[in-house]
């Protein structure tokens, strides 16, 4: 599943494959072009194929992309080669562009049944340009009977997490893994929005020029700094390997981890938010989601939309399907979370309702890149290097700004 987390944290670009094909075998150059990039979990490219096969309307191609998926789908956008129907998050950029189509009567009839804060990584000023697939959250596993041991509650405070990684760490075993990094990667945007405080505002403005930030990125480095924290694991923190081989008490992962965690430890663990550092923060989990567009230099924008509606709005059936029979992830909408039996008990309807109260999007549409770069490698040197967050803030702020002049104007 290496490809979604892209979702929920950055990555380097790895070597372009040559993209297989899947035929439906009903069309030959007249079928809707749809393009998906190459899932890890075992039977789903065959899913969306069958998915594919149902659709009786007209005939739909699918396109399994192993690769540099993004590089390659923006190569064929901008040529103008690109598919009917395609997966991706939702950049403003695609939409400034006029690369894809706003897809607001698609949704329509479920609008109000998407989780409202996947929905708005999906929209740019009020119009929505992706429909929701599927949702892939980051929170805080921990063991109950290390906890119970050391006499500790779970954390609700940044404070208590640190105090706790502190204590539980013992012998061989440490308080809590982030990542070989410290968490630079993952933890950036927890650590704002522990502190009620954003990557970018609602009115288009820097979300961490406030001294808040740099205690709340303080904090990673204190982590850093105390010897709590577990680095140079075999696997990084998209793995939970560290965590059920028993080398830490803590492990900040996916949700995609829970069968496996269960599997090696049964009951003995629980899942939380990210805590809150003051009165002014909340508790929080990043989530991301690859939406359905329509490209808008396709010659058949209606036909292309219709598909998109029958398959992501109204064939709930495939929507679970897609979601829980490959992978473990949280349906888009709320009714299908609801009724889904993988998550109505333990740690995964816990997901569920950090999901529907604390989520916060790891990519929104108007964190670009450019923003995205200079904000973490400002962390890292926080966190690995030990240097000064202020500083290192008000350089990140000042080229997110320049970013967000560029873009609004």
């Amino acid at each position: 599943m290496i490809s979604r987390r892209r979702l929920l944290s950055a990555s380097a670009a790895t070597v372009l494959l040559a993209a297989c094909g899947s035929n439906t075998g009903r069309g030959n150059g007249q079928a809707l072009r749809q393009w998906y990039h190459a899932y890890g979990e075992p039977g789903v490219q065959q899913a969306v194929e069958r998915y594919a096969k149902s659709y009786d309307k007209v005939p739909v191609e699918v396109q399994w992309n192993p690769g540099d998926y993004e590089s390659k789908l923006a190569t064929s956008l901008l040529s103008g080669t690109g598919p009917d129907v395609f997966e991706s998050t939702l950049q403003i950029s695609a939409v400034r562009s006029n690369q894809i189509v706003a897809l607001d009567d698609v949704i329509s009839s479920a609008r109000d049944d998407f989780t409202a804060t996947i929905l708005a990584g999906h929209t740019v000023d009020g119009k929505v340009y992706g429909v929701p697939q599927a949702v892939d959250m980051q929170m805080l596993f921990y063991r109950k009977s290390m906890f119970a041991a050391a006499g500790l509650q779970p954390p609700s405070t940044v404070d208590e997490l640190v105090e706790a990684a502190r204590k539980l760490t013992s012998g061989g075993v440490k308080g809590l893994f982030a990542g070989n990094d410290g968490g630079a990667a993952v933890l950036g945007g927890p650590a704002l929005w522990s502190a009620g405080l954003d990557y970018v505002t609602p009115e288009h403005q820097v979300g961490f020029d406030d001294p808040l930030a740099a205690q709340a990125i303080g904090k990673l480095r204190d982590l850093y700094s105390s010897g709590a924290l577990l680095l140079g694991a075999v696997k990084d923190w998209a793995e939970p390997d560290a965590f059920t081989q028993g080398l830490v008490a803590m492990q900040w992962t996916g949700l995609w981890t829970v069968p496996a965690v269960q599997k090696a430890l049964g009951d003995d663990f629980g899942v939380l938010p990210w805590p809150r550092l003051n009165d002014a923060g909340r508790p929080s989990v990043p989530v991301g989601a690859f939406g359905a567009m329509v490209n808008a230099k396709s010659s058949r924008i209606d036909e292309a939309k219709e598909f998109v509606r029958w398959l992501w709005v109204e064939r709930a059936d495939y929507q679970e399907d897609f979601n829980l029979s490959y992978g473990f992830h949280i349906p888009p909408r709320a009714s299908l979370a609801a009724k889904a039996a993988k998550l109505q008990s333990g740690q995964a309807a816990d997901a569920v309702k950090f999901v529907r109260d604390n989520a916060k999007s790891s990519n929104p549409p108007d964190w670009t890149s450019a923003m995205r770069t200079s904000y973490t490698d400002a962390v890292s040197r926080v966190i690995r290097d030990g240097a000064p967050a202020d500083a290192e803030l008000r350089t990140a702020v000042s080229k997110v700004r320049d970013e967000l002049k560029r873009i609004y104007g």
